[in-house]
């Protein structure tokens, strides 16, 4: 079979990496490579990679251990805090059993307060995120915390961070940036190559490949193929187009997804930190390289820094590039930056590109399918 007809397959594979590598991060502390967790793509995973760590992606996005977490936390608070907590705390997710360190980051009031209580369980090392971006004072205190995070790091793992491996591990990083914009950019041809649940499965799933030169391998090798099948006519039908912004999706998120594609649309980009958000700036390469560091990391659209030009920025160019119908906000319930921001979002959206927009406030339950559903019909069929 070709690797064109197997694409499907491939697909499938990344969409079950989560799993699978709980026993590849089982074997990696058999052999004594330190683990460093993350829940933010603000984390510089180049200092960790500099040190000779692993960085993995924890778990976030289910509703299975939110019960659990709501004995400790409040019951209105963002469910993705609560599923951080809650896997932590009930240790049922192997990536946070095995972590050494855990890296957290002050983007929203309920994150700093909830890492305080699961530091009395694992190591946890914040990071103090400014509120902007811009002044000369915002970025001295980022590149103090990158390099508070380094000395962490290193004190930590007893294995000094030099200049030429974080380089390396710059070029590295920016490799796999590289392939995972190409293959999430197959979303640009039209009609469309592939679904938007096929997209995310890959780009959601690639967080959980850690071997960085084999994932970036497989990366190249399915976007050329995917841009040569749809070359040969292999094309999905012409649907309404979708462009996702606002809170990360990925695990029980991927309902939004789902509502949009099975009620006549196709999403065809993610501006979120799923997507565009963490791979969109690469680090430079010359120069210091924690300034290289601060530009990339602040750079980020993240509804927490005020102003957010960033992210305004990134959703015309992603509308634009993408050809967007519409643009859907996904909004997770007590996230009060992303909600507030929609206002700005919508404006933004209806003035400077007269398209339509629509902000869809959820959970990690299945209790709103059916409404979601209703209201995602409505609105395609508005386009």
């Amino acid at each position: 079979m070709s690797l064109i007809t197997n694409l499907p397959t491939l697909f499938n594979q990344f969409s079950e990496a989560r799993q699978k590598g709980f026993v590849t991060v089982m074997e990696l502390k058999e052999q004594g490579i330190p683990l460093v967790g993350t829940y933010c793509t603000f984390m510089p995973q180049e200092i960790a990679l500099a040190a000779g760590a692993v960085v993995v992606s924890l778990c976030s996005t289910s509703d299975e251990t939110i019960e659990e977490a709501e004995k400790d936390l409040p019951r209105n608070l963002c469910p993705l805090i609560k599923s951080s907590y809650g896997f932590g705390k009930t240790d049922k997710c192997p990536y946070f059993y095995f972590s050494d360190l855990v890296v957290g980051e002050t983007t929203c009031d309920g994150k700093k307060k909830m890492y305080e209580y699961m530091a009395e369980f694992k190591a946890v090392h914040v990071m103090q995120l400014p509120n902007s971006v811009d002044d000369p004072a915002s970025r001295a205190l980022w590149k103090a915390e990158i390099l508070r995070l380094q000395q962490a790091i290193e004190n930590r793992f007893g294995k000094p961070v030099s200049e030429t491996a974080l380089r390396e591990a710059i070029i590295l990083k920016n490799r796999e940036r590289r392939a995972l914009a190409n293959f999430y950019r197959t979303g640009q041809l039209n009609p469309p190559a592939l679904s938007g649940s096929d997209i995310l499965k890959v780009v959601y799933g690639a967080t959980f490949r850690f071997d960085k030169e084999v994932l970036i391998d497989e990366l190249d090798e399915m976007t050329g193929h995917v841009h040569q099948a749809w070359q040969e006519g292999k094309r999905l039908d012409s649907r309404p187009r979708i462009l996702i912004t606002g809170c990360p999706i990925g695990g029980a998120a991927e309902k939004v997804v789902r509502a949009i594609e099975e009620n006549g649309g196709w999403v065809v980009g993610f501006e979120n930190c799923t997507g565009a958000k963490a791979t969109e700036h690469c680090v430079e390469e010359t120069g210091d390289v924690y300034d290289a560091l601060v530009n990339k990391y602040l750079a980020i659209g993240c509804s927490c820094i005020s102003p957010n030009d960033q992210r305004l920025t990134l959703l015309s160019q992603m509308v634009e590039e993408y050809q967007a119908d519409g643009v859907v906000d996904v909004i997770l319930q007590a996230c009060h930056t992303y909600a507030v921001e929609s206002l700005a979002i919508k404006r933004h959206v209806r003035q400077r590109h007269d398209i339509p927009y629509i902000a869809i406030e959820t959970d990690y339950s299945t209790s709103d399918v059916g409404q979601l559903a209703t209201r995602v019909a409505a609105f395609i069929e508005m386009l």
